[in-house]
């Protein structure tokens, strides 16, 4: 395809993918009212321990029209992510081989999932992480806490964990294009599930190690899920190595004929 015609697919890819947006943004308007009242449980929580006055707070006059707005982007960014991506799978696919693009599918089905399922394990664990952090506010001082500040806690919270979640696909991934042998993430373990503890203590502070232990486990069986089948990967690679290597010395024992030798 000539560069113009790249171009203009592009354009009429994002054109899709921007009017997907605007209508996710339209019901991220009206979707913004029940994610406040959902995020400002934990916080109104923090009351119940103090004995002070906990609540989210707007800085100025304008902040609150104008964080509804950007907050509604922001959920019609997550409401229209199927078709963006798709938009993006689209232009990318037609430069892709056969086995790039079975690669590239099973990762993208594989991964969304798990996203999804940190982020809602993210959500999960997030009033034990208020709770925990608010703890040390002295009795009857009030928590004022801003809501910008405290929606952009809470989105790093569950973007970390969601990726937390896709990082054995990655694994996975990475493995199967040749990059990182099974045995080499197998020698990591330990490590591994040192990090794997260290984030689930950081993401679930709370005085109970429930939490805790909630995250952990998820997060190892997907790990020793990925080392599994990265080590299956590289034994069927070895296997196909070795069969081609075999086959390949038994044509070189072979005597080439006088025909062949002639045409050569």
């Amino acid at each position: 395809m000539p560069l113009l015609e790249h171009l203009r697919e592009l354009k009429n890819r994002l054109i899709k993918a921007l009017i997907g947006l605007a209508v996710g943004a339209v019901g991220g308007w009206f979707l913004y009212d029940p994610l406040i009242v959902a995020l400002q449980e934990p916080v109104n929580r923090i009351s119940e321990h103090t004995g002070g006055i906990s609540a989210l707070n707007f800085p100025s006059i304008a902040s609150a029209f104008d964080f509804k707005i950007q907050m509604a982007v922001m959920i019609g960014l997550v409401i229209s992510s199927p078709v963006w991506i798709y938009q993006v799978w689209a232009f990318v696919m037609p430069g892709l081989t056969t086995k790039e693009k079975h690669y590239s599918l099973g990762f993208m089905v594989v991964a969304v999932p798990l996203f999804l399922l940190g982020i809602f394990m993210g959500w999960t664990v997030l009033p034990q992480i208020v709770h925990a952090l608010t703890q040390f506010t002295p009795a009857y001082v009030n928590n004022q806490i801003d809501v910008r500040e405290y929606v952009e806690f809470v989105t790093r919270l569950l973007l970390s964990l969601g990726i937390a979640f896709i990082v054995p696909v990655g694994l996975v991934a990475a493995n199967m294009i040749g990059v990182l042998p099974g045995k080499v993430i197998l020698k990591a373990w330990r490590i591994t599930v040192f990090l794997v503890f260290v984030l689930s203590a950081i993401a679930a502070p709370g005085a109970d190690a429930l939490s805790m232990f909630m995250l952990a486990v998820p997060l190892l069986v997907l790990f020793f899920a990925a080392i599994g089948i990265c080590l299956l990967n590289d034994r069927r690679r070895e296997r196909r190595r070795a069969k081609a290597a075999a086959e390949t010395d038994a044509a070189a024992g072979v005597a080439t004929s006088r025909e062949d030798l002639e045409k050569f």
